[in-house]
């Protein structure tokens, strides 16, 4: 096979693409984005695992973070369920131990009134489970969550190594200048995608990053979808475009068309992926910021 290998370079070398050319500080950074990703899914799947053990035994608790930003993962949520793992000792915190636990755990405005409200929510009656149960559950509980308290800091550490080795790359400016592309998501298009600058077409890059789909179709119906893509690139878009939404004007208007023209949610968004990934490439390949007005030139009534 070697001979072989070989010999097909020797004669065909020129007939054949190279390697693509990365530098170590954009490998750095695919080392450091993808075992961030990973850490994320771990923090989920133990969030996950605690809510559905608080669901059998301790509802007050759900309810108590249910309409907050991360819920259970925040801090202040995680350091109150130590302090109290059961629903016996979760109605019996007075106020003030409330508010100097989650003030420890981070929180510094509305102290009081947070407190207030976790101390009505944890005294509401609920279906309970036996004593020693309730007691057994608890200790199981309180398990699961040191083992979220450590993929927490673990996701808060390697978060920060990654935005470091992000900020670093020569690339981060034209990254950064983007609606919506902050260290985490640059750092995902960067370690995925490389530095180097003849690796892709724009063509090339769309389809690598699943944001152009192919299309069959037969009689009356049409399917449009790609297997073959890169799927860590592929999921980062989804979330990329979704959130340059409401932080930029052309991308919000060109997802309102493709919308009114009959895409769905998520095609809609994939198309607007793809433009996004045109533009990339096209500040990449030139060295140049990106601009609003060149990328979505605004349209004449």
């Amino acid at each position: 096979m070697a001979v072989l290998l070989a010999n097909i370079l020797r004669t065909d070398g020129a007939l054949h693409r190279p390697l693509p050319r990365t530098s170590h500080a954009a490998q750095a950074v695919t080392v450091l984005a993808r075992a961030q990703r990973d850490a994320v899914h771990t923090r989920r799947h133990h969030a996950n695992q605690v809510r559905s053990l608080l669901r059998t035994y301790y509802p007050a608790a759900l309810l108590a973070w249910k309409n907050l930003p991360d819920g259970l993962v925040r801090a202040e949520a995680r350091a109150l369920l130590a302090l109290a793992p059961t629903p016996r000792q979760g109605a019996a915190l007075s106020k003030r131990k409330i508010a100097d636990t989650i003030s420890a755990a981070g929180r510094f405005r509305l102290v009081d009134e947070h407190a207030a409200r976790l101390r009505d929510v944890l005294q509401q009656r609920h279906l309970r489970q036996p004593p020693e149960v309730e007691e057994a559950m608890g200790h199981r509980m309180l398990a699961v969550l040191h083992q979220l308290d450590d993929v927490c800091a673990t996701v808060e550490h390697l978060t920060e190594a990654t935005g470091d080795a992000f900020h670093v790359h020569p690339h981060a400016r034209v990254y950064s200048s983007f609606p919506a592309c902050g260290p985490v998501i640059g750092a995902r298009l960067l370690g995925e995608i490389g530095d180097d600058p003849d690796r892709f077409t724009v063509r090339g890059l769309r389809a690598y990053a699943g944001a152009a789909p192919l299309t069959w179709e037969s009689s009356s119906r049409i399917v449009t979808h790609r297997r073959i893509a890169n799927r860590n690139l592929k999921a980062v878009g989804h979330y990329w475009a979704f959130a340059s939404l409401t932080r930029s004007p052309g991308c919000r208007a060109h997802y309102d068309r493709r919308r009114e023209r009959g895409d769905g949610y998520a095609a809609a968004l994939r198309h607007l992926y793809g433009k996004l990934l045109s533009s990339l490439h096209h500040c990449l390949k030139h060295g140049v910021p990106y601009t609003e007005d060149i990328a979505f030139p605004s349209r004449e009534e």
